[in-house]
């Protein structure tokens, strides 16, 4: 038998060495435990215990009463502690010692990489001098955790950790299941809303459920729901423009369409032929106008906003009788 770092072994403990700790034996090796790797009572010379094996500072074996959140080729989800930019990401890995993901474990474009409170699935492995290193996560290996979502979740909102992150989509581990491995999707580039990190936790709706129980996402709302709130949006803008006038239409670059209203030129479309069909608006060119109607929908909805936020305030406290506001009275207009 020898002593494998990353893994647990049940191991007798056979002398006490002070100031450092006790020696431990599979009956050919022995590891220190030291005392700072205690947990719980005294230990017994003699008596066997569960410990973990690791590499301490000086890149010597030693043991671990504590108990780690990853053993050696099992799959977790560590949260990242800290940041080296020409070594990786540090991770959490329960034993007050942190956990290296190289570089080259993670995607090329800084963006992509995960930052401090992020959380990635990795596997616990060594490297090629024996060291203990986290791998990322394959998809194989985390389909083979994941439940099968089941069709009601449609429609429905889900949250999890981006496991992978590529030009065609990214792959999300959803949260859920008794081990924190719920079902496995993948968000379309098309349906992001912007770039994922590696280890990013994200918001997306269920767009569709797989016969093999994964899951397709979108960071995006519904379309009918967007379309109204985009509707909404641009007639609010159009309400402020001189004459209710806006010199954007169908024929905008998508790029200008994003910088003014934070939108598609997809999603501007369809909310434009909305805001069309209810006779809300005309097109003459490149230039978009509100009707008489659209112009009325406009103020309406500006007095529903004004009164919610009159509504919102707290009313004004009316003082005891005899006494004194805090304020004085404002002062008509020309008064000194």
């Amino acid at each position: 038998m020898s002593l494998i770092a990353g893994t647990t072994m049940n191991l007798k403990l056979v002398r006490e060495v002070s100031p450092y700790g006790y020696f431990m034996t599979d009956g050919e090796n022995e590891v220190l435990l030291h005392y700072t790797e205690l947990v719980g009572h005294r230990p017994q010379i003699g008596q066997s215990y569960d410990v973990f094996l690791f590499f301490d500072s000086e890149d010597r074996i030693a043991a671990t009463m504590k108990k780690p959140l990853i053993q050696l080729g099992q799959v977790s989800r560590l949260a990242v502690a800290d940041i080296h930019p020409r070594i990786g990401a540090f991770l959490e890995m329960g034993l007050g010692r942190q956990l290296l993901l190289p570089l080259s474990e993670q995607p090329e474009l800084k963006e992509l990489r995960p930052k401090r409170g992020d959380e990635v699935h990795v596997i616990l492995a060594h490297d090629k001098i024996g060291r203990l290193v986290a791998k990322v996560a394959f998809e194989e290996e985390l389909a083979e955790l994941a439940f099968h979502a089941p069709t009601s979740w449609h429609n429905t909102w889900v949250e999890g950790w981006v496991t992978k992150t590529l030009k065609i989509g990214s792959f999300v581990m959803i949260d859920g299941g008794v081990l924190g491995f719920g079902a496995y999707g993948f968000i379309p580039a098309g349906d992001r809303t912007r770039l994922l990190r590696l280890g990013e936790r994200v918001k997306a709706r269920v767009t569709f459920v797989r016969e093999d129980g994964r899951v397709n996402l979108s960071m995006n709302q519904r379309k009918e729901v967007g379309r109204v709130e985009d509707s909404d949006r641009i007639l609010a803008f159009m309400k402020e423009r001189p004459n209710g006038a806006m010199p954007y239409s169908d024929e905008t670059q998508a790029d200008i369409i994003k910088q003014k209203f934070d939108i598609s030129k997809g999603a501007f479309k369809r909310a434009l032929g909305k805001l069309m069909r209810d006779g809300l608006v005309t097109q003459d060119g490149s230039w978009t106008k509100l009707t008489e109607q659209g112009a009325a929908s406009a103020a309406e909805q500006g007095e529903g906003e004004a009164s919610e936020a009159r509504a919102s305030k707290p009313a004004a406290t009316v003082p005891a009788s005899g006494s004194r506001s805090s304020r004085p009275a404002p002062k008509p207009d020309g008064s000194k």
